[in-house]
């Protein structure tokens, strides 16, 4: 892509890879996708910093190291159906379109839904559905899903997004209260609960609001 960012982004790959990031199919999804479209245009000199910016409403595009590591548990290889929960300004969207067959985002404010949308359609990642909506109740009719990734905190597991992933499938998603929280990788198996859950490292997100998660502040 001849942006003039690439070289930013080949620093930023460089950075996840000292990290310990080697899924060589998300560094080349990082080194493609122009983060800088992604994010408000007063912060465009910052896009490639290995950091968390803020958006409209409150939100965050998360840390690209977060977004990278929660790609690579998710284990593509391409062929999959994939769902995420917070679609936010696009960027994990468009990761996404990258390394599966076929992406749906569910978004809960529907600017953020919107303005991914027209970006996601102006670069080209036609694989990818956004959907504004409760994402702590998955996107049913669309399922199952091979994998699931959540952009935001839930206090537990939420049912609806386990029981929309095929066996074997995985989803990754922060959880713990609205301070700080522990990015999760849970599998849905044959187990009596149904699923089972591996912590991977603390974060700190923003709280996933709705049914199945923590409640709006409205409410």
């Amino acid at each position: 892509m001849t942006d003039g960012y690439a070289g930013y982004r080949s620093k930023l790959v460089e950075a996840l890879q000292l990290k310990g990031i080697h899924d060589m199919a998300v560094l080349r999804a990082i080194a493609t996708v122009p983060r800088h479209r992604f994010v408000p245009e007063q912060l465009q000199g910052r896009a490639y910093d290995d950091a968390a910016l803020p958006l409209s409403q409150g939100q965050t595009i998360s840390q690209p190291y977060v977004q990278a590591r929660s790609c690579e548990l998710l284990e593509l290889t391409g062929r999959e159906r994939v769902l995420e929960v917070g679609t936010g300004s696009g960027y994990q969207t468009a990761l996404l379109s990258m390394l599966a067959e076929t992406v749906f985002s569910v978004e809960r404010l529907p600017e953020l839904a919107r303005g991914a949308h027209e970006v996601l359609r102006s670069l080209g990642y036609d694989n990818v559905t956004v959907l504004h909506g409760d994402g702590t109740m998955g996107w049913k009719p669309n399922g199952p899903y091979d994998g699931i990734v959540v952009a935001a905190a839930a206090p537990t597991v939420p049912a609806p997004l386990v029981e929309q992933l095929t066996p074997g499938g995985r989803l990754v998603i922060p959880i713990g209260p609205p301070d700080v929280q522990v990015l999760t990788l849970v599998r849905r198996d044959d187990s009596e609960r149904g699923f089972t859950e591996t912590p991977i490292a603390d974060v700190r997100f923003v709280p996933l609001l709705g049914e199945f998660g923590h409640t709006p502040p409205e409410s």
